[in-house]
């Protein structure tokens, strides 16, 4: 993955920053059909699909033909939480692929524990910090933070006041820590 590289490349710090994509999503989730009614023809949906498709390919992730958007708020809040634990940042990964390949609802609690605990994590803890929503109030700062300095799509890269959004070739990411005067190691 291009954030990998750029881990190997230079000196940085990655955090993961969340963002309301679609945050009126209802819990059971909707589809695709639903969310974009109005705004695309299903030829445009389709063209759209078929790029995030190569895109993923690209980058060498999975990524499946789904149907259903899901709303990822509760997602968040358990990964912001994973972040605290040891081993916890496998999650991120887990849930990509429980949304993205195998069409999970990542809004339903049941399935997060499931997630969770798939990747090592305390089943009983997650639970808990959903339930508790415990993590609420860190995911608010981040999505207020996120709406502070512009962010309008997913994946946003930013540092030193500067971004790049959306899928980026590595070369625009590398320019980006140029830019900011990231070190660059060896």
């Amino acid at each position: 993955m291009r954030i990998e590289k750029l881990r190997q490349n230079y000196e940085i710090a990655v955090e993961l920053v969340h963002f309301p994509l679609h945050p009126e999503t209802p819990a059971e989730g909707m589809t695709l059909e639903a969310l974009f009614a109005g705004r695309a023809d299903p030829a445009t949906r389709k063209a759209r699909q078929d790029r995030m498709t190569a895109l993923m390919k690209e980058e060498g992730l999975p990524y499946g033909d789904r149907t259903h958007t899901y709303n990822s708020r509760l997602a968040q809040e358990l990964g912001k939480w994973a972040d605290t634990q040891q081993g916890g940042e496998a999650i991120h990964d887990a849930l990509y692929k429980a949304y993205f390949v195998a069409k999970r609802n990542i809004g339903d609690i049941d399935v997060l524990v499931d997630i969770a605990q798939a990747v090592g994590l305390s089943a009983e803890a997650a639970r808990k910090v959903l339930v508790e929503r415990t993590f609420k109030v860190a995911i608010d700062a981040d999505w207020a933070n996120s709406r502070k300095v512009g962010v309008t799509g997913v994946p946003t890269f930013a540092a030193g006041g500067y971004g790049v959004v959306g899928a980026q070739p590595y070369e625009a990411l590398e320019e980006l820590m140029v830019t900011v005067g990231a070190k660059k190691r060896g």
